[in-house]
């Protein structure tokens, strides 16, 4: 689910008076978001607006980093966080930051300027996509789902680490290596979807899955007003709502692929209209679940979407 304008001012302005205040709420920082390295060559301070960059900042950074996602609690929806200053106090000592940019999380670069730090290298992951929110035509933020962009992102990290650490410069690029081989597999799994159902229509209630959904060759017939309105936190017609619920009261889809972390009464009756007709849903997050690493969430994800489709004649 993305970020409204509206939203992501409110967003801002918290963050602003947390920072004056000395006072926030959580900063979805725990100890099992940090990896220790001695103190004879002190681990990398890296942090991540959210789990998911923490987790493959992690991989490739190994036990030469210490790492803090600022959002890491699976309920916690990342549209209404708010700052806090122990986000500020970790960014001030970042020596690399990974953001996902696109308007998502514009609270980390609020929150690095108020620290003033300047000499953090800097990750943005959609920067690194190639896609702009300013490019024209449809922009999909939730880049952390299309995975060669992931790719080109664990590559970006590498040299991030690298230029912090010269001297371990190549196990960063060979951790990196690693963590492509494994996206690798994933993307064999997509084509397999494809060539079995390749044009099969399924329906979303944000667009959070679109990228995984369209390198899976599945075509997305959730209107355009549904799924724009639920990721504004707008309310939805009820000419709309009933276009979409026409989805599956027609059978017109496969499968519902449902975003787990963020719902309201409009998203759980498409939940509830799929599930009387027998169409499986398909739950996915905006952050992983804990246990999880990034290729073992997209594993569950991928492998989920594939029994769904499986299931339905």
């Amino acid at each position: 689910m993305g970020v409204s304008s509206g939203r992501l001012t409110a967003l801002l302005t918290v963050a602003a008076l947390a920072f004056a205040s000395g006072c926030g709420t959580s900063s979805g920082a725990g100890p099992g978001d940090a990896t220790p390295h001695g103190d004879e060559n002190p681990a990398i301070p890296v942090v991540a607006s959210t789990n998911v960059y923490g987790d493959i900042a992690r991989q490739i950074g190994g036990d030469r980093v210490r790492v803090v996602s600022i959002i890491s609690d699976p309920a916690q929806d990342p549209h209404s966080y708010e700052a806090s200053t122990r986000n500020q106090l970790e960014l001030s000592r970042a020596k690399v930051v990974v953001e996902n940019g696109g308007g998502y999380d514009d609270f980390v670069g609020k929150m690095l300027r108020g620290a003033r730090n300047s000499g953090a290298e800097v990750v943005n992951a959609v920067d690194v996509s190639g896609r702009s929110p300013d490019g024209g035509g449809e922009f999909n933020e939730h880049v952390w789902y299309d995975l060669p962009t992931m790719g080109k992102l664990a590559d970006r990290i590498a040299d991030a680490l690298a230029a912090t650490a010269p001297a371990d410069a190549d196990v960063f690029r060979k951790n990196a290596a690693t963590f492509r081989e494994k996206l690798t597999t994933l993307r064999d799994t997509e084509r397999q979807i494809r060539a079995d159902h390749g044009g099969t229509a399924v329906a979303v209630t944000e667009p959070v899955p679109l990228y995984l959904i369209r390198a899976s060759g599945l075509r997305n017939l959730t209107p355009s007003d549904f799924s724009e309105a639920v990721e504004e936190g707008d309310d939805v017609s009820a000419r709309t709502l009933r276009r979409t619920l026409d989805l599956f009261a027609d059978d017109r889809v496969r499968a519902l692929v449902y975003n787990e972390q963020t719902s309201g009464p409009q998203t759980e009756k498409v939940e509830q209209a799929a599930r009387a007709r027998g169409i499986p849903v398909v739950p996915v997050t905006e952050t992983l679940p804990p246990g999880e690493d990034y290729i073992s969430w997209m594993t569950t994800n991928l492998d989920a979407l594939r029994r769904a489709l499986d299931t339905r004649p």
